[in-house]
């Protein structure tokens, strides 16, 4: 009877993960990266699988490359989405290069190899999630930098696991024999199968906003002041795109994201993400006013992909749900007196002027 290797499942559970997690970067180079990764990755697991569930020897020598070629894949995935240069990308090609050289000359290096490949892009992909999703993860869609964000620290996490149970692996079979490593692999793949689950299914808990630097009304400086003008402006035009990234709202201001993402949050005590949304909502009170659209329809049409994230916006920015606010009290309606008065981003940008 056919049986289905653990590493088959493992393999799947991680790719299926990272598919779900990446939807919305739409950089090609970006993408076929991702693409080629994750090709790899199931490959590899279903080499292990092969090798350990039935003894397919011949995949031996070929193992340790691609399994090398899977750190430096991911890293400039993810490092793709931080919008910034890449510099001497060729580098990342000497990784499975040394491996595949150490398997053919100097079989007692390969263990060593993969280890400090391992460990080193894991540290490296650690190292580039420190500043934050809305820094780090600017090319991905403003709703899916968190996601984008939580999956490059799994791939880092998971390459630090199995190089430390590899190297571990390794000098217990080479002390103790090969009797009970495919077991130590199939634990290895549950424990990772285990930590895959864990940590995709949790609660994501919303990042709070960071609070201007007063606890009251925005910091304002000339500077701040005249990136959010250029910012309002570039996204009239954008805010309506569902797949809006911080990148692409940054290129059409002209400016660096890094910047955008600091001055917004400085001046205005909101993350990307808000202040984006509260141009988003400006415009769904305005159909909600206007026309007799239903919530669904105006909901995708001021670029809100899902109604349980354009009610959690709505509600915070306004203070109503959709349905409070349609049948309000017309009277006391305007948005000072509805508690919105930060909705559209040209009163954020005249309240930083007049601080």
């Amino acid at each position: 009877m056919l049986t289905i290797p653990l590493p088959f499942f493992a393999g799947l559970v991680f790719v299926l993960t990272l598919h779900g997690s990446l939807r919305g970067v739409d950089l090609p180079g970006t993408r076929k990266i991702f693409n080629a990764f994750l090709v790899l990755y199931a490959a590899q697991c279903i080499g292990i699988g092969l090798r350990f569930g039935y003894g397919v020897d011949s995949l031996v020598p070929l193992l340790p490359v691609t399994a090398s070629a899977m750190p430096p894949l991911s890293y400039l995935a993810f490092r793709n989405l931080t919008a910034s240069t890449i510099r001497m990308p060729w580098v990342h090609v000497l990784p499975p290069l040394a491996v595949a050289l150490a398997v053919a000359f100097v079989r007692p290096l390969v263990d060593l190899l993969l280890l400090l490949t391992f460990v080193g892009y894991a540290i490296a992909l650690f190292r580039i999630t420190r500043a934050g999703s809305h820094e780090v993860m600017a090319e991905a869609a403003l709703q899916r930098m968190q996601p984008a964000f939580r999956a490059a620290r799994l791939t880092a996490a998971l390459m630090l696991f199995f190089a430390l149970s590899d190297g571990a692996l390794a000098i217990y079979a080479e002390n103790y024999g090969n009797a009970d490593v495919p077991l130590a692999v199939s634990l290895m793949n549950l424990a990772a199968i285990a930590a895959v689950l864990a940590y995709y299914l949790r609660p994501q808990v919303p990042q709070p906003a960071p609070r201007p630097a007063t606890g009251g009304a925005p910091a304002a400086c000339p500077e701040d002041v005249a990136v959010l003008t250029r910012v309002s402006a570039a996204l009239e035009t954008l805010f309506a795109d569902e797949n809006l990234s911080l990148a692409r709202l940054s290129r059409k201001a002209g400016l660096p994201a890094r910047e955008v993402s600091a001055a917004i949050n400085r001046s205005t005590g909101l993350n990307v993400s808000q202040f984006v949304n509260n141009r988003r909502v400006a415009e769904a009170c305005r159909l909600l006013d206007e026309t007799t659209k239903s919530a669904t329809t105006i909901l995708f049409e001021v670029g809100f992909s899902t109604k349980s994230n354009f009610n959690r916006e709505f509600r915070r920015v306004t203070g109503k749900n959709p349905r409070q606010w349609k049948a309000r009290d017309t009277g006391t309606s305007g948005a000072q007196a509805e508690g919105v008065d930060l909705v559209a981003q040209r009163q954020q940008v005249g309240n930083v002027q007049q601080a």
